[in-house]
């Protein structure tokens, strides 16, 4: 009986030390499982932030966007009425060498006001080219602010 007593008192003290050493693990695990869920909510937090950063970017390209596309449409429109003007000031212009031969000065108006149309219309077109140009500019860095959003999405992912 003393021998299996001590047998078992050994077994006792053996199951004891093997039970307070899980107890450490368990105590070591939770407090790591602690420090991973603070990591990831402070990840969390900062992917969040960077999402809206990325979001109020993309607003203000879209409103620079809008704002480009309502100034080369204003314009266009401008542009189709210096192209009226033009066509009628050439109407004008070989009503007056036809019928009134004599008035050089007016033909020489005339041409002057041509010239003039001319230039505006040339100057207009190439407004319009760079606000078009512009437009693309924004559109490319609001594809690359998405693909941002994809690669962070992707990362987390992976983790």
């Amino acid at each position: 009986l003393k021998e299996e007593n001590a047998i078992l008192r050994s077994k006792i003290n053996k199951l004891q030390i093997l039970s307070e050493s899980q107890a450490d693990k368990m105590r070591k695990l939770e407090k790591k499982l602690e420090e991973n869920k603070i990591k990831e909510e402070k990840e969390a937090q900062d992917l969040e932030a960077m999402v809206q950063h990325v979001e109020q970017n993309l607003q203000l390209m879209t409103k620079r966007a809008v704002k480009a596309e309502n100034s080369a449409a204003k314009l266009r429109q401008e542009n189709a009425l210096l192209q009226v003007q033009l066509k009628n000031s050439r109407v004008e212009n070989e009503a007056l060498r036809a019928g009134q031969a004599g008035l050089a000065a007016t033909k020489q108006n005339a041409e002057v006001a041509l010239q003039h149309l001319l230039q505006v219309t040339t100057s207009s077109r190439a407004s319009i080219r760079q606000l078009l140009s512009g437009a693309e500019s924004l559109q490319l860095v609001a594809d690359l602010l998405k693909s941002i959003d994809r690669i962070s999405e992707v990362s987390e992912d992976g983790q």
